[in-house]
């Protein structure tokens, strides 16, 4: 079978699944809300000179720094896409602000339509961008092929991809290597690499992450403006457990007896990731036969040597100002991690298990600097908040370690913005 066969062979077999596949998904929660915008039933995207993708709520917070700071210099359309309400929200916010500022650049948000070539063929259409944008990891058959039939070039930035992401891409690689975007920047230069080796393109370079961009550090919020000051006393010893995932509940349910046995005063903060699991912590709690309040029921203030089950949303990121040591969940289970940068923005170093892949952009070096703590289980974790506790370093001189790691790597919003630009023109 020749290779223009083949390709059209994925192309039809790709089509159908996506057909078979749409009644299915019309039932799925998470899709069925904006269902006939995805499909293009309820309406058409409107024209635009760019159409930039946000895959999900993160990647929309990427592509709203770039709506705040590109300047094409001439009046310029963006549609941004998402294929989430969260990240809708994101972006229509933004969209509305810029739109309403007096600048030459406005934005309309919508959901990304579905992948299916011939809805993404007749969307292309309606739009008529002159450069599309992907953030991250948004590689997508449909809009790809449509955007190369239609002659639309495509820029990749804050490219990311996985070794396990890249071997499924190169299942079939004749098709992508047909499809390949016009330029490619990616975060470091093992995702470069495999970049590379799906599109065997060599228009392809490196580009500080913008999520650096989007970070840094906070003000201390004083006690009396703090909302747990009323459930913690002034120089309360406390400790945050915070995310913690359902996978890793065994160790962390360990590392909880160990620290209220070697820390018998301290008041240690337990955030569950899911507040589903409430119940589940309450039982484990009274079988392990430790003190424990929950967050909502707290009367005056948490005792000493109690465990705060925290049930109420939205504290944990200013519990952080009053926090002597933090462990940061989905780290002690293979589940990549969750966000260790938020203690770190209010002064306290965060110890992780060896599990942070999400985090993955935020570089090694911030291990090996002792920014944040890394151990392998439970009982390392212990260690490190037990070491942490014993001589607690000032939050302004860890504040502006973070703050001088962050600024080497920051810069990702102005290239992105330089590639966009240069590219529409």
């Amino acid at each position: 079978m020749s290779k223009s066969l083949k390709l059209k062979t994925a192309s039809f077999l790709y089509d159908l699944g996506w057909k078979a596949a749409l009644p299915i998904l019309r039932r799925n929660e998470r899709l069925k809300k904006g269902f006939d915008r995805r499909t293009l039933k309820q309406s058409l995207p409107p024209e635009a000179d760019i159409w930039i993708q946000a895959a999900s709520a993160g990647e929309a917070c990427l592509a709203s720094e770039i709506l705040k700071t590109i300047d094409p210099g001439n009046p310029t359309k963006i549609l941004v896409t998402t294929n989430t309400d969260q990240g809708l929200q994101e972006l229509e916010k933004t969209a509305y602000h810029i739109s309403h500022n007096l600048r030459k650049v406005t934005a309309t948000a919508t959901y990304f339509p579905f992948d299916k070539p011939s809805i993404m063929l007749k969307a292309l259409k309606a739009v008529k961008p002159k450069l599309a944008v992907l953030l991250e990891t948004e590689i997508w058959p449909g809009f790809l092929s449509a955007c190369r039939d239609l002659e639309i070039p495509v820029l990749i930035i804050n490219g990311r991809m996985t070794t396990k992401s890249l071997a499924g891409y190169m299942s079939w690689p004749d098709l992508f290597r047909s499809m390949a975007p016009k330029e490619i920047l990616a975060i470091s230069e093992d995702d470069a690499s495999r970049f590379k080796t799906l599109f065997e393109s060599d228009n392809i370079s490196v580009m500080p992450n913008i999520k650096f961009d989007r970070t840094g550090t906070e003000e201390n919020l004083p006690y009396t403006s703090n909302p747990i000051s009323s459930a913690l006393k002034p120089k309360t010893p406390f400790i945050i457990l915070g995310s913690i995932r359902k996978e890793e509940e065994p160790q962390v349910r360990m590392l909880i007896s160990s620290l209220n046995k070697e820390r018998p005063k301290t008041v240690i903060g337990l955030f569950p990731r899911h507040m589903h699991r409430i119940e589940a912590w309450k039982k484990m709690l009274t079988e392990d036969g430790l003190p424990f309040v929950m967050r909502s029921e707290i009367e005056g203030h948490a005792p000493f040597g109690h465990i705060v089950l925290w049930d109420v949303f939205g504290e944990m990121v200013p519990a952080f100002s009053m926090a002597r040591a933090a462990f940061i969940g989905g780290s002690l289970a293979p589940v990549g991690g969750q966000n260790f940068l938020e203690p770190l923005s209010y002064g306290v170093t965060p110890v992780i298990g060896p599990y942070w892949s999400n985090f993955a952009w935020v570089g090694q070096e911030i291990i090996d600097s002792k920014l944040v703590r890394q151990a392998d289980n439970w009982e390392g974790v212990l260690n490190e908040i037990l070491d942490i506790t014993r001589k607690a370093s000032k939050p302004a001189r860890i504040k502006n370690a973070f703050s001088k790691y962050i600024e080497t790597r920051s810069g990702g919003i102005e290239k992105a913005c330089e590639a966009i630009v240069r590219n529409l023109s």
